[in-house]
């Protein structure tokens, strides 16, 4: 009995050992596949002509052309007209603020002060967005819109490319506050910036692509070509929101050409940065420094407020034309629904605030120009439309966030930024991260809302780099 025993036992030990061999093999196989890096697309792969009709007939032209931003009279006045034919809007429930969306009462005022005073002086607004230089070209079948501010600088003073990207529902208006300061020579830094800020295509005054699959990685491309067109082959990029993915895939497709990548809203989901957020949030202080472990953890009332925020991106990524018939020509219903990103991701406390906190930092005026771009070119649906073509099988299966962005980073943390990545997570695709900040106030819209903040993060990184 005792020798039988003995030989079961070996017997099952020897199972037991082999089958933990399997298991070990088994888990450093995928730990294998959790880490792989993946090679950049090639430009064949995200080339593609996006204009209406065959691409057979098309021919480029090259040219850059000045452009102005120029409405009649007769436009104007007749956005007047529908906003005094403002439809009877349902009173909020009683005690209620942002919590169900735009408060009604608020809209009302808004409406008030767009139709007189904004629209009064709306040849003072126009000649505002017109204070830099505006530019088109063409590419790949598209009118790309970009502002292009070249510094007055003493001779010898080195003078560096900045391509500035912004996202939805947010257009070029959101950098004018920060553009003077990174284009004039001051004290802080012996360099100024160059810089380009274009529209997205299907934003503002860039033209739309008339064929699927327009989305953040084919965008890098475009915004890589605008910037060899103006006659820089090395450039920095600076991003937020879409900005800061189109950013990094350019940083990561396209190395040799980016001199260093700075992005609020910074973000990697590979399995395995997945994986890492999970452990960490469970010793949140082993990854983080103590005082900013409230921007990470702890997950689950993260994940609950990024859930309350991103109702529109289901819709946005499934059906946004029709959302976009909705809110195409109808400018109470698209002040209310692009307004309202600017109350509650700015600091979802505001959503307890019956005017949203619109007016802590920002103006109504510059709410309202945001506004307008959108109005005015008929952009919104068109703007929707890369929520669908980004969140397809396609896009997503590439595997992009494992193609290595070698370049210099830097990440600029917002205290109320929509969602934060922890350093060690993000590093598996930004595998040169030489700075990373956190900031006790801001939100989604950095640029707009604290340019002086952004400005001397972007400073301080670029003096890293040059």
């Amino acid at each position: 009995m005792e020798y039988t025993n003995i030989i079961t036992m070996g017997f099952t030990g020897r199972v037991f050992f082999v089958v933990l061999l399997l298991m070990v093999a088994v888990g450093y196989k995928q730990y294998q596949n959790l880490t792989v890096l993946a090679p950049p697309p090639t430009v064949k792969e995200l080339d593609q002509y996006w204009g209406p009709g065959d691409g057979k007939l098309y021919k480029e032209d090259p040219s850059i052309k000045p452009f102005k931003i120029a409405y009649t009279t007769g436009v104007i006045e007749k956005l007047r007209t529908k906003l005094n034919d403002t439809p009877n809007l349902v009173p909020p429930l009683e005690g209620v603020a942002f919590e169900y969306g735009f408060n009604s009462n608020h809209l009302k005022e808004i409406v008030t002060y767009w139709k007189t005073e904004y629209l009064d002086k709306w040849n003072t607004r126009e000649k505002y967005l017109n204070q830099f230089p505006h530019f088109k070209t063409q590419i790949q079948g598209l009118d790309i819109h970009f502002i292009h501010v070249k510094p007055k600088v003493p001779a010898g003073t080195k003078v560096l490319p900045l391509l500035l990207l912004h996202g939805w529902p947010g257009s070029v208006r959101e950098f004018y506050e920060i553009i003077p300061k990174l284009t004039s020579k001051t004290d802080d830094k012996d360099f100024v910036f160059e810089v380009v800020v274009p529209s997205l295509p299907g934003y503002g005054w860039s033209q739309a692509a008339a064929k699927q699959g327009m989305s953040t990685s084919r965008m890098a491309l475009i915004m890589k070509r605008l910037m060899d067109r103006v006659g820089h082959q090395k450039f920095y990029v600076q991003g937020g929101d879409w900005g800061s993915l189109i950013g990094s895939q350019i940083a990561a497709f396209f190395p040799d050409n980016v001199i260093g990548v700075h992005l609020n809203m910074c973000a990697v989901h590979t399995p395995l940065a997945i994986l890492k957020t999970i452990i960490a949030s469970f010793r949140p202080s082993l990854f983080v420094e103590e005082k900013y472990v409230d921007l990470y953890f702890p997950a689950l009332p993260k994940l609950k407020e990024l859930v309350i925020e991103s109702g529109y991106m289901h819709l946005q990524a499934t059906k946004p034309d029709t959302v976009g018939t909705a809110l195409v020509g109808n400018p109470v219903g698209l002040a209310a629904y692009i307004l309202e990103k600017f109350s509650t991701w700015t600091n979802p406390a505001y959503r307890e605030l019956a005017d949203g906190g619109l007016l802590k930092y920002f103006t109504l005026d510059s709410l309202l120009d945001n506004i307008m771009i959108y109005y005015l070119t008929d952009t919104i649906t068109t703007s929707q439309r890369l929520y669908y073509e980004t969140f397809t099988i396609r896009e997503m299966a590439a595997g992009y966030d494992r193609v290595p962005r070698k370049v210099p980073s830097a990440c600029a943390k917002f205290k109320y930024e929509l969602a934060q990545t922890v350093d060690w997570a993000l590093r598996d695709s930004f595998v040169n991260l030489v700075q990373s900040n956190h900031f006790d106030d801001g939100g989604h819209f950095a640029a707009m809302q604290l340019p002086a903040v952004l400005y001397k993060d972007v400073v301080e990184f670029v003096k890293k780099t040059v």
